[in-house]
């Protein structure tokens, strides 16, 4: 049986607050200088947009892992997807969320 790709897995709107949780994580675990408020939700968070690079989203991966149980594998197919924007990332973890 063949998998659902993440991509058409997110479709559900994020959820506010955790939106908001997690844009206040992102800014303090990886000491950035802008408001959590000023991350919009489907601004990208790689490059351009909130300007993380790998070493960043790979710290991102691992805090999200511990604080959320979400398994997050550096060699997913879909990462690209996961970590496209705030709100990819809040479905992501609403879907998959351990704790």
């Amino acid at each position: 049986m063949a998998s659902i790709p993440v991509s058409a897995q997110l479709a559900p709107a994020a959820d506010p607050a955790l939106l908001e949780e997690l844009a206040g994580l992102i800014t303090a675990e990886l000491n950035l200088e802008v408001a959590p408020a000023d991350i919009a939700p489907e601004a990208p968070l790689y490059g351009e947009g909130l300007g993380l690079d790998s070493i960043d989203i790979l710290e991102l991966a691992l805090v999200v892992s511990r604080r959320y149980g979400v398994r997050l594998r550096s060699d997913h197919e879909d990462n690209t997807v996961i970590f496209a924007s705030l709100s990819n990332l809040a479905r992501f973890i609403a879907q998959n969320r351990t704790k």
